[in-house]
């Protein structure tokens, strides 16, 4: 019995409300991971489009010749990242350059700016790069995505 005067909680009512509040923080960690891993997911999503989208544009102007000659090997394909972000000179009187990212994206799982890259004289599942050209890109990540696939393959 409590008397009018005192306050304050017991000690029954202590353990009780700090077991309540263990159960809900140990549901709500996994609940995060989740959610910084989904988030992780999408931008590297995003970052591998944006790459692959600026790599085909690049094919895409190269082929009918917009940057003058092309250098045997490269099958019209940029043969770095690098030449995406510094540009190609147009075939112009000017010679203008033509950028097609702002910066090469970092992966967001291994929190780097570097990239696998595969030639397209490589094999589809290589993780070694010929070196001819740059066709396509993946994360240097071991981990894998939330759909069972390594990130490396998507």
């Amino acid at each position: 019995m409590r008397r009018g005067n005192q306050r304050g909680l017991t000690l029954v009512e202590l353990i009780v409300a700090f077991t309540i509040m263990l159960i809900l923080t140990t549901m709500a960690v996994p609940l995060a991971r989740t959610k910084v891993r989904v988030e992780r997911e999408l931008e590297l999503r995003a970052a591998l489009d944006e790459v692959r989208h600026a790599i085909d544009q690049y094919h895409d102007l190269n082929m009918v010749g917009y940057f003058g000659p092309v250098k045997e090997g490269t099958n019209w394909y940029p043969e770095t990242l690098d030449i995406l972000v510094t540009g190609a000179k147009r075939n112009d009187a000017n010679g203008t350059k033509m950028k097609f990212l702002r910066h090469i994206p970092r992966d967001p799982f291994t929190g780097k700016t570097e990239w696998g890259m595969r030639s397209d004289q490589d094999d589809p599942t290589s993780q070694s790069w010929g070196g001819q050209n740059v066709f396509d890109i993946y994360s240097k990540s071991n981990d894998t995505g939330s759909d069972g696939t390594p990130y490396s393959e998507w």
